[in-house]
């Protein structure tokens, strides 16, 4: 069987393709693009649960391709995040980050955010015709979480470009140019956040690598700067605009969260199931054999964890493919799961939530502005969102 990857229908609708694979067997073997050999591709929910929590899987890339050339330029600072490593590593750089993504943390953050969401709500007028992704979902928690390290707002248009280019699936040489572009852009922000120290996180951080105790190299610093920059606004984006296309294309699951506004913050965890912004969880492999789900996983196989596909698994969900805004869906894996679940999932939820509420306060009666099948999807393995989302206030 031919990598469900490469066909360009999957990037418009996977659920279809997830539900297939699902159907012949939770954890299937698959050919994978990109010349690493066949992958153990988990879709159903507890085979995902369980592989995305199992310390016998690992996330270290760099042991992985280190007697596999892969021929790539990917800079350093974003082949070695804190998202590509395991414990002790991993344990000690969450350990220096966490305390910026704590529930009270991101309390306290909730009032810049909804003046924000609101400010820029503002810029438009009922009957406009408006690209919700560009103009709201996107500068959101682009905004949010540049404000948060201490980004400049001059920088903040090229670090979504940026950004977006580090998820061009296939795209090897936009990628590896985007990754240098972010990585030395970060680099030298560093270095004048340590001329002039301000009070954001990125400021914090450069004072745990020059101070003692628990340090951070200085690529690591580095790496923890691109991963919280990019992790800390692409999904919620993504997020946002699978929400709203998915209630306009709910419209009576969209009058009752207006009949009910007091529904919103409940409703996030149900439209992150229905249309998870995570399609395929970022690289895992296996060190040894294991086995996942009944399906024995080689030495040295990579294992693709689909949330998008766990999300949908009738075995957890029944009815999967409805949106149902009173469903209990706490349990999805939106955010993952285990030692490496998103550590920004309250900031995230936070502002899914309140995008939501000010878009449908002030404009209640928004609707698409063109058909469902011209909209465009990225193109990317582990992202599922919108390229544009165009309507009508």
């Amino acid at each position: 069987m031919a990598s469900p990857f490469t066909d360009p229908a999957f990037y418009a609708d996977r659920y279809p393709t997830y539900a297939a694979l699902r159907k012949r067997s939770p954890v299937l073997r698959l050919p994978l693009d990109g010349g690493t050999g066949p992958a153990a591709v988990v879709t159903g929910f507890d085979q995902a649960r369980a592989a995305l929590a199992d310390p016998a899987l690992s996330k270290d890339t760099a042991a992985f391709f280190a007697d596999r050339p892969s021929g790539r330029s990917l800079h350093p600072a974003l082949a070695t995040t804190m998202l590509n490593s395991d414990p002790p590593d991993h344990t000690r750089l969450r350990r220096l980050v966490t305390r910026a993504f704590t529930p009270a943390t991101v309390d306290a953050l909730r009032p810049y955010v909804a003046a924000l969401a609101e400010q820029l709500a503002e810029s438009w007028a009922p009957g406009q015709r408006v690209d919700l992704v560009e103009g709201f979902a996107a500068p959101l928690p682009v905004t949010v979480i540049c404000q948060l390290l201490g980004v400049p707002t001059s920088d903040r248009q090229r670090i979504r470009r940026w950004s977006t280019d580090l998820f061009a699936t296939g795209d090897h040489q936009r990628i590896d140019a985007a990754s240098h572009a972010l990585a030395d852009y970060l680099t030298e922000l560093v270095a004048a956040k340590r001329r002039d120290p301000d009070e954001a996180l990125l400021s914090a951080l450069v004072a745990v690598r020059d101070g003692d105790g628990d340090r951070l190299s200085e690529q690591e610093l580095v790496s923890l700067a691109v991963l919280l920059l990019v992790a800390g606004h692409e999904t919620t984006t993504a997020a946002i605009g699978n929400a709203v296309l998915a209630l306009l294309q709910h419209p009576g699951q969209l009058e009752l969260l207006q009949s009910g506004p007091h529904r919103i913050a409940a409703a996030v965890d149900e439209l992150l199931r229905f249309d998870s912004p995570v399609s395929i969880a970022t690289w895992r492999w296996a060190p040894g054999p294991v086995r996942i789900g009944g399906t024995d996983v080689p030495a040295g196989s990579p294992v693709f964890v689909s949330p998008g596909a766990a999300n949908r698994d009738p075995a957890r969900f029944p009815d999967p493919d409805r949106l149902d805004l009173d469903r209990e869906a706490r349990s999805h894996l939106a955010f993952g799961h285990g030692i490496h679940r998103c550590l920004g999932a309250p900031l995230a939820q936070a502002e899914i939530e309140i995008a939501l509420r000010v878009l449908l306060e002030r404009f209640p009666d928004l609707r698409l502005a063109q058909p469902v099948d011209q909209l465009s999807w990225r193109h990317s393995r582990l992202v599922r969102g919108l390229e544009s989302l165009p309507v009508l206030l």
